[in-house]
């Protein structure tokens, strides 16, 4: 290392050289009482399944849980196939593909209705929702939109993108976006005590946003050493 570089590296360990964040200021959202603890988004219950009261449409490779109230014969587990059917006791194949809970509700009370079941009650929960998708981005390998199928935890979220950019992460700042009650709330998470088993790695959902923090001094050092090639060509001539 010549003497020009030793100098740009001290400046930049000092402080003098100063590099913009490449992250920029994220929109204002009401933040939870604690960094480790997000509530359940909106239409999901304590179970982690679909409640009934949302305006989700069924997808391919969902799987359904069916039960007729007093029933227990006829309760199944059955997952969509690629053109949205599904196959019941006594009614056989149903199309839920393109429907909402409670329109698949309806049409199996209907079809349970012509069997000589009378009045029969219908619930339909959706175990695993792989229609639905979560979006990951900054300091990790790939960011971008991915399927999420069942129960899916942050630290097998940030798998998908192929893990974080160590060159680039800031571990302690990890944020998960999502709508709770009709407004948007966020959660910060620090993956180095997730990873220790100091806190726990909490669970993700569709529609979430999970931001990996990028940190501005790794960032700025980077920088540094991609432009001492330039500073090479600077002295030569």
């Amino acid at each position: 290392m010549n003497r020009c570089q030793s100098f740009l590296l001290l400046l930049f360990f000092t402080g003098v050289v100063q590099a913009a964040d490449p992250v920029s200021t994220p929109v204002p959202v009401k933040k939870v009482a604690t960094t480790t603890e997000l509530a359940l988004p909106d239409n999901i219950s304590v179970k982690g399944v679909y409640s009934g009261t949302t305006d989700y449409r069924i997808g391919p490779q969902d799987l359904l849980e069916v039960s007729v109230f007093l029933n227990e014969d006829l309760k199944r587990e059955v997952r969509v196939n690629s053109v949205g059917q599904i196959s019941l006791p006594l009614i056989g194949i149903v199309l839920a593909g393109g429907k909402t809970v409670e329109e698949l509700e309806q049409e199996l009370m209907l079809a349970y209705g012509k069997s000589l079941l009378q009045n029969p009650q219908i619930n339909v929960f959706i175990k695993e929702f792989t229609s639905q998708r979560v979006t990951i981005e900054g300091a990790v390998v790939e960011s971008g939109i991915y399927p999420v199928k069942g129960k899916t935890s942050l630290l097998q979220a940030i798998a998908l993108a192929k893990g974080i950019n160590v060159d680039l992460a800031q571990l302690d700042s990890i944020l998960v976006f999502r709508t709770v009650n009709g407004e948007r709330m966020a959660a910060k998470f620090d993956l180095n005590k997730i990873r220790s088993g100091d806190a726990a790695d909490p669970q993700i959902f569709g529609d979430d946003i999970i931001v990996v923090g990028v940190s501005s001094r790794k960032w700025a050092y980077r920088k540094f050493l991609e432009s001492i090639p330039l500073v090479n060509t600077f002295i030569l001539y």
